[in-house]
């Protein structure tokens, strides 16, 4: 009997925790924390492993509160969705009270460590709070262009991680901030591809002009080289103390070259196979091109 009673808590437990794990989309989450780490190895000239410590947690939370605060007001959509039905809220597996809560307190921790940090950093973080949860996820039913709005809060932790070393937003954040901005749209407009369907079903667009056809596939092209020029321009001295030598650029160029393969092989396929490749290698784009620059500045 005890046994059983013992194996029973445990289950519980850890499905409590997987929960915790998928309202705050703990991957998703970490991702961020990954590319703030990225920004602020870019800004010090002495790494200070407290305040790297701060930013990681306090990034953690706020990307964490972001997820819950949207499925809290998607708990309907997320229940029509194949990808999203099995989530704690549309099953009932978790309360939308016991969400909130969740959902407070990681904002309330969350822009308290990055406060502590410094003032800017957690100004950042609260922005792209609200724009995450009152702007981008409600215009989600509405227009295709709610991608634009998403790509803000979305391009904001590489940037972060700068403001967080220097307590200073100047062209080397913007830097930062437009490399992850131009990203996303050839990475949500390909995850936007393939969930084409599902995405109808929920009244969600996501890809530009609300069609899955060639025209689509020209935005993201469009956007992949925009991208490119834009994680390039810093070997040109155009972007303050945040520099990059040419060896590096070419290797940059290389990967958002493989994007743009991708994105053209799309364009005369329309395939959902070749969306997926352009999905991954937009996942292993942004993650390789944060580390060259980190490897590039230490190597200076």
């Amino acid at each position: 009997m005890n046994s059983t009673v013992i194996s029973d808590k445990k289950t519980s437990m850890q499905s409590i925790i997987s929960d915790l794990k998928q309202l705050a989309k703990v991957g998703l989450s970490l991702s961020v924390v990954f590319s703030s780490i990225a920004g602020y190895l870019l800004a010090v000239e002495t790494v200070s492993y407290f305040t790297l410590f701060l930013l990681g947690l306090g990034g953690f939370f706020m990307v964490g509160a972001s997820n819950a605060f949207n499925q809290i007001i998607e708990k309907d959509t997320d229940a029509i969705m194949k990808r999203t039905q099995n989530r704690p809220l549309p099953t009932g597996r978790m309360s939308v009270n016991v969400a909130l809560t969740i959902a407070v307190l990681f904002t309330i921790f969350g822009l308290a460590i990055l406060y502590s940090i410094n003032p800017k950093s957690a100004l950042f973080g609260a922005i792209s709070i609200f724009l995450y949860t009152c702007v981008y996820t409600p215009l989600k039913s509405v227009t295709p262009l709610t991608v634009f709005v998403g790509a803000i809060p979305g391009a904001i932790p590489f940037m972060l991680g700068w403001v967080a070393a220097t307590n200073n937003f100047g062209i080397e954040a913007g830097f930062l901030f437009m490399i992850q901005f131009f990203w996303q749209f050839p990475h949500f407009w390909a995850i936007g591809w393939l969930q084409f369907e599902e995405y109808k079903k929920a009244g969600f667009n996501m890809l530009p002009m609300g069609s899955k056809d060639k025209g689509a596939i020209k935005q993201i092209i469009f956007y992949t080289v925009i991208m490119i020029l834009v994680s390039i321009a810093p070997v040109l001295k155009v972007s303050g103390s945040f520099y990059i030598h040419p060896i590096t650029a070419i290797i940059v160029a290389l990967f958002g070259v493989m994007m743009l393969f991708y994105g053209v092989k799309l364009y005369k396929s329309e395939d959902n196979i070749d969306a997926r490749k352009l999905m991954l290698s937009s996942v292993l784009y942004i993650t390789v091109v944060q580390i060259i620059y980190v490897v590039d500045k230490f190597l200076h």
